[in-house]
């Protein structure tokens, strides 16, 4: 008795030769296979190209909590710029509050996973290195400086963004920048 899926072909009222049985199935395994391909494709087209959905400007507000205790409302700008490999990447944030300003420019490349580059704070005349990971919606890279190091969280679901930027050096004059930013224009 041949069946599949719960079909015993011999009882079934519709007849099918094992031959187109065969090709039917080969067809519909085909066309899975293929639905599989492209999703495939697609997550890997995501994993590679994270820096994709940064593209653009951006703009928003949060909070600064400084190392006095200190919080205080906070603006800010981004401009993201995906150079054409969409490995690349050149970011500018710039954040203001009362008593606080900053300047922070970076450059960064994508591999496999990881995140790499180097970064610089205009204000302060301090560079350093960036690394760590991304993937198609998340960046996550410690900052690093001679006297100076901080985690940096970016998170983008479409027209949306939230970074999250932590100093582990005391004497930075900040703890901590929380902002959420919207896609300008």
């Amino acid at each position: 008795m041949l069946g599949f899926c719960c079909v015993d072909f011999k009882r079934s009222p519709v007849r099918v030769s094992s031959s187109r049985w065969l090709k039917n199935f080969a067809g519909i395994a085909a066309l899975f296979l293929s639905l599989a391909v492209c999703i495939a494709d697609s997550s890997h087209a995501q994993s590679i190209a994270p820096f994709k959905r940064l593209a653009g400007q951006w703009s928003g507000s949060g909070t600064i909590d400084l190392t006095d205790g200190k919080r205080e409302p906070i603006r800010c700008r981004a401009s993201y710029d995906v150079l054409s490999d969409q490995r690349n990447l050149q970011l500018n944030i710039r954040c203001a509050s009362d008593s606080y300003n900053f300047d922070l420019r970076a450059s960064a490349t994508y591999s496999a996973g990881s995140v790499s580059g180097t970064w610089s704070e205009s204000t302060r005349l301090v560079t350093g290195t960036i690394a760590g990971r991304a993937d198609s919606e998340h960046i996550h890279v410690v900052a690093k400086a001679a006297s100076f190091s901080a985690s940096l969280s970016l998170t983008t679901h479409g027209a949306r963004q939230s970074v999250v930027i932590r100093a582990h050096s005391a004497d930075a004059g900040i703890k901590g920048v929380s902002m959420n930013l919207r896609r300008s224009g």
